[in-house]
C-alpha cells in the first residue's frame, strides 16, 4: 500500500473511532444527566429511577397518546402541556401548551385521537390535527349544568372513558360531611352518546383516578380516607396515636350500586367514632363493600396505573399489577407515604395479595424529596411518575439485578 493511501486509510479509521467515541460520550453524558438529576430516593433493588421531564410546575395527571406524546395537567396553571421525546433518549425535551385557560384541569383519558380532560364542573376533549403540540379542535362533552358539583375541598374530578360510558366523580367537600343528597361523594356514569346520567356507586371520599383493570371491565380507584379519626376521644396534633394509625386508605373495585362506607365506616367496616351510635350503623355496615386492598393510613393515594398485560420492559410477573403514587401525609405526627407502591395481583383470582414499596421519596431526617401524584405506563413499557413538589417527572425502569 502506498504511503499516501495508507495515510488516508489511517485517517479514515481515526475519524470513525473519534465519531464512535463522541457518540459514546454524548450517550454517557445524557445518561448521567438523567440519573444525576434524581434525588437520593430509596429505590428497590432491581429498579432504577431517571429524570424524564424537568421544570414543570404543578405537574399532576398524565396520559400518552398513540404517537408517544405525553400530556400533563397543571390545574393551578389551568393548562395541559404536550411533551415529546424526539430523539428517544428517555428525556422529554420538547414541550408545548396543548390547551390553556382551564382552571382545575385535572383528570385525563385518551380515546381515538382525542385527549379527554376534566375540570371541577366540566368534561372536555381536544386534539391536535396539525402535529404542532397544540390543540386545534376542542369540544365540551359534559357541561356544568349536566355535572353540577358544589364548591369546597376535594374538587378533583376523576375520569374514565369507555365505549359505552363516561365515568366521573368529585370527592367530599370536607372531612366527613353527612349529606347524602349531594351529587358529590359518588361516582356517576353517563351513557354514550346520549349522556343519560346514572348513579354508579356511593360512599367515596376522594377518588382522583378511575381505570379498568387490564383484561376486564372492572372499575378501580384509590380512595383517600378521612382524617382526625381519634379526635372524638380527645386527641390533639401533639398526641394522636389513634389517628396516626387510622383509618387506612383504600384500593377499591367499584361495582355498580355499591356503597363504600364513607363517611360512616372506614377500612373493613369499622364505624367512625362519631357514628357508632347511629341506629342504622349495622345496616350501613351490612351494605358496605370493603376495600380490595388496604393502603397506609394518611398516605394520600392519588393516581395509579395498571401495568399492561403485554408489557415487555418489566418481568412477566409484573403484568397486571398496579403502581400507585402516594402524595404523602399531613394528618400524621410523622411523615408517612411519599412513595410509589406496587400492588401485586394474583393472575388466577384477579385479587391483590401483596404490596412493595418501589420508590421512597423521603430522605434523611424525613426530608421531602418528592411528592408523587400520578403514574402512567410509557409506550416502551417503563413507568413515569409526576412530582408536583419539585415540578418534575421521573421514569421507573427495570434492571433485573
Amino acid at each position: 500500500m502506498q504511503l499516501s493511501t495508507r495515510f488516508h486509510y489511517l485517517s479514515y479509521l481515526l475519524l470513525i473511532s473519534l465519531g464512535f467515541l463522541n457518540l459514546h460520550c454524548n450517550s454517557q453524558a445524557q445518561k448521567n444527566k438523567l440519573g444525576d438529576n434524581v434525588p437520593s430516593f430509596d429505590v428497590r433493588p432491581g429498579y432504577r429511577v431517571e429524570l424524564a421531564v424537568d421544570t414543570i410546575d404543578n405537574a399532576r395527571f398524565m396520559i400518552f397518546d398513540e404517537k408517544g406524546v405525553l400530556y400533563v395537567t397543571r390545574p393551578q396553571k389551568g393548562d395541559i402541556l404536550s411533551l415529546r421525546d424526539t430523539n428517544g433518549d428517555g428525556y422529554f425535551e420538547q414541550r408545548n401548551t396543548f390547551v390553556s385557560g382551564y382552571k382545575t384541569a385535572h383528570g385525563l383519558d385518551y380515546e381515538e385521537g382525542w385527549i379527554w380532560f376534566t375540570q371541577t364542573g366540566a368534561i372536555h376533549k381536544a386534539r391536535d390535527t396539525t402535529g404542532n403540540g397544540q390543540a386545534d379542535q376542542l369540544k365540551t362533552v359534559l357541561s356544568k349544568q349536566e355535572l353540577f358539583s358544589e364548591g369546597g375541598g376535594h374538587w378533583w374530578r376523576s375520569l374514565l372513558v369507555t365505549d359505552e360510558w363516561i365515568y366521573t366523580s368529585v370527592g367530599d367537600p370536607g372531612n366527613i360531611t353527612t349529606d347524602t343528597t349531594t351529587r358529590r361523594k359518588k361516582i356517576w356514569r353517563f351513557s354514550r352518546p346520549d349522556h343519560k346520567r346514572e348513579l354508579f356507586v356511593t360512599g367515596i371520599r376522594n377518588t382522583e383516578k378511575l381505570r379498568y383493570r387490564p383484561g376486564t371491565q372492572e372499575v378501580w380507584g384509590a380512595d383517600h380516607n378521612s382524617d382526625w379519626f381519634g379526635r372524638p376521644l380527645g386527641e390533639d396534633p401533639k398526641q394522636q396515636p389513634i389517628t396516626d394509625e387510622n383509618p387506612p386508605g383504600e384500593f377499591n373495585h367499584y361495582k355498580k350500586g355499591g356503597f363504600y362506607g364513607h363517611p360512616f365506616l372506614v377500612g373493613r367496616d369499622v364505624p367512625r367514632i362519631e357514628y357508632q351510635d347511629r341506629e342504622d350503623i349495622i345496616d350501613l355496615a351490612s351494605r358496605s363493600i370493603v376495600p380490595e386492598w388496604l393502603l397506609g393510613s394518611h398516605w394520600a393515594p392519588n393516581g395509579f396505573a395498571f401495568l399492561g398485560l403485554k408489557n415487555r420492559h418489566f418481568s412477566r410477573d409484573h403484568r397486571g399489577d398496579a403502581f400507585i403514587a402516594f402524595h404523602g401525609s399531613w394528618n400524621s405526627s410523622k411523615r408517612v407515604g411519599y412513595r410509589v407502591e406496587r400492588i401485586l395481583f394474583d393472575d388466577h383470582t384477579g385479587d391483590p395479595y401483596g404490596s412493595l414499596r418501589i420508590v421512597g421519596t423521603l430522605g434523611d431526617d424525613d426530608k421531602i424529596l418528592a411528592r408523587p401524584v400520578d403514574v402512567v405506563e410509557a409506550p416502551g413499557g417503563t413507568l413515569l411518575f409526576s412530582d408536583d413538589y419539585n415540578g418534575k417527572i421521573y421514569r421507573i425502569g427495570f434492571t433485573d439485578k
